[in-house]
């Protein structure tokens, strides 16, 4: 009867060691767990402020650049305006010569894209 409780004895024992290790390894697991959760945001902070100077850095470029263009555009319409003044009969010419060749191409494209659908609709 004492080797059944002795037996007894060690397996309970046996069973407690286990679970000791078992909670043991799970404590060190949930540690680095942390450890690397606390790395991943660091790395995300960095990441992130990095991204945002190069986001402000290319909207500086970009904004500088549609600032250039703006005055360009002004300018050359500017010019345009001056142009139309100085010579309005040619400027009537060309913009209605414009318009013609606009509506001689529209035409076209319609027709042929009239032609393609019916095509593609007929049942031979």
């Amino acid at each position: 009867m004492d080797d059944i409780h002795a037996n007894s004895d060690n397996q309970a024992n046996a069973d407690n060691d286990g679970r000791k290790d078992l909670e043991k390894q799970i404590a060190d697991l949930k540690n680095d767990i942390a450890n690397i959760t606390k790395t991943l945001s660091e790395r995300s902070e960095q990441t992130y402020q990095d991204l945002r100077a190069k986001g402000g850095e290319a909207y500086n470029r970009a904004a500088d650049t549609a600032r250039n263009a703006t005055h360009q555009v002004r300018a050359q319409a500017h010019a345009v305006s001056d142009a139309i003044k100085e010579n309005p009969g040619t400027a009537a010419t060309v913009l209605s010569s414009a318009g013609l060749i606009g509506f001689l191409i529209g035409i076209t494209v319609g027709q042929a894209i009239a032609n393609s659908h019916n095509e593609s609709r007929r049942w031979w």
